[in-house]
This record gives structure tokens, sequence and C-alpha cells, in this order.
């Protein structure tokens, strides 16, 4: 059974944050379905307008549920940065409850750029936890409140559990691989940093 992963989209998304790892897991054979957080999905990006249309909405998924809660049928959920899509996220609740039901399930949390910060920390998936951001973000007053046990590094990926994080759109393709790695194997991971010249 293919593994499954759904990255979150909100108007000012990071483009190259959210088609990198589409592109490459899908390249990998993994079931990626890129989900509005409105009603609309077509989203706009942060930097060149880009519109893209996503699979589905928010809305859609959790209407599968039974209780209006997300019906958790994905092994990864996939968290682009860029601003102000990172904080668009954030002000979602229904976002965070499925972000924090994902993480409950023992599923993979994936965030990159500003989003451990602005949409993580706030959730408490941070909290005591190695992780990594967009530079200068590590010093951001939410982790300070929500989060003040947890060690930044400077590396371009972190794994910690099921949390995965990156710094930014220059290392999305290296997000990407980890992501690949931890829900198939080093071999698929592999094979696709190879085909991507990575």
């Amino acid at each position: 059974m293919a593994k499954k992963a759904i990255v979150l989209l909100a108007d000012g998304f990071e483009e190259v944050e959210a088609v990198t790892p589409v592109d490459y897991l899908r390249r990998a054979g993994i079931e990626v379905t890129t989900v509005s957080i409105s009603d609309n999905t077509t989203v706009t990006g942060r930097w060149t307008g880009i519109k893209m249309l996503a699979d589905t909405t928010l809305a859609e998924i959790r209407k599968q549920g039974t209780g209006g809660e997300a019906n958790i049928d994905w092994d990864a959920v996939i968290i682009p940065g860029g601003m102000p899509g990172a904080s668009n996220l954030a002000a979602s609740e229904k976002i965070g409850a499925l972000i924090k039901e994902t993480e409950a399930a023992g599923k993979l949390v994936c965030a990159i750029c500003a989003s451990p910060v602005i949409v993580l920390s706030p959730l408490g998936l941070i909290a005591g936890k190695k992780f990594t951001c967009y530079p200068g973000m590590e010093d951001n007053a939410q982790l300070k409140l929500f989060a003040p046990d947890c060690a930044w590094l400077s590396d371009n990926v972190v794994i910690d559990g099921n949390i995965i994080t990156s710094r930014a759109a220059g290392t999305a393709g290296l997000f990407s691989i980890a992501i690949i790695e931890k829900l198939l194997d080093k071999e698929a991971s592999k094979k696709i940093a190879e085909t991507v010249l990575l």
C-alpha cells in the first residue's frame, strides 16, 4: 500500500517549499494530496503570485472524519513556510487541530522555513525537541513562550522523533529527501536524490 502525504497550502505560501516536496515525493511513488485551507482550491504563492490549484480543501478532508475531525489516513503532513502563508496556517484552529491529530497518531509532521516556529511552536510540537528554521526565527518570542526548552540547530534538516524541520527554500530538496527516507527507506531517498542531482 502506497504511503500518503498531504501538503497544506495557504495564501502567501513559499512556492519552492510547497512544490519541491510534492514533486520529489510523487517521483518516489508516495501519494501526495495538496490541501487548501480555504474553501477555494486556488491558492496564491508569496513571491511570484503563482496560482496553485490544490487537490482538495480542508473542509473536504474534515468531512471524512466522524465528528468534524480529520480522518488521518495519511502518513505525513507537510507545512511550507513563507509569510504570510505560515501565519495564515497558524491562524486556523482547524489546521492546528489537524496537525496535532496527525502527530498524536504517530505520523510525520514536517515543517520548513518559518513554519516550525510560527505553526508548530504554538501547538507545543517542538517543546523539548531539536529543530531548525529560517535563520533568525530561532530568536522569535513565540519560542520563548511556547517552547522554552527546545533546541535550535543550524543543520539544513533536523529530525527529532516524528518531527522533521528544515531551513528555507534552498533546503527544500534536502527536506523532501529526508521525508522520503522516513516514509520509505534510504535506498528510495538516494534514488530520488541521484535523479535530481541533489
